[in-house]
């Protein structure tokens, strides 16, 4: 079973290549290598997710990736933890009701 990594604090600049290379560099098999993206800008939001190839141990991984620096930032790598089922972010909506748009009894 492949195991999943969390990386925070990663630089704005960071590609998922960037990213995987820096893993693999460290000495760990890799099966992917997402850095998240704003869904508007494209820019990266400072995290990523690493999945570690078959075989490769989590809590070396763990150990041996957090606190390294990429780019003059102290990265923060912990065990990644699973996606809620079914959880989405509220679309918009919701806010302040005006004055207008109370019901009147009368």
């Amino acid at each position: 079973m492949a195991s999943k990594l969390y990386v925070g604090n990663l630089p704005h600049s960071t590609t998922d290549s960037a990213l995987n290379d820096f893993v693999i560099n460290a000495g760990f098999q890799v099966a992917s290598a997402v850095v998240i993206r704003d869904k508007l800008t494209g820019q990266a939001r400072g995290f990523g997710f690493v999945e570690l190839a078959e075989g490769e141990d989590l809590q070396r991984a763990v150990a041996g990736l957090n606190g390294q620096a990429l780019e003059g930032r102290t990265l923060t790598v912990n065990e990644a933890r699973p996606q809620r089922p079914g959880f989405s972010r509220p679309q918009g909506g919701g806010g302040y009701r005006g004055r207008s748009d109370r019901r009147r009894d009368y």
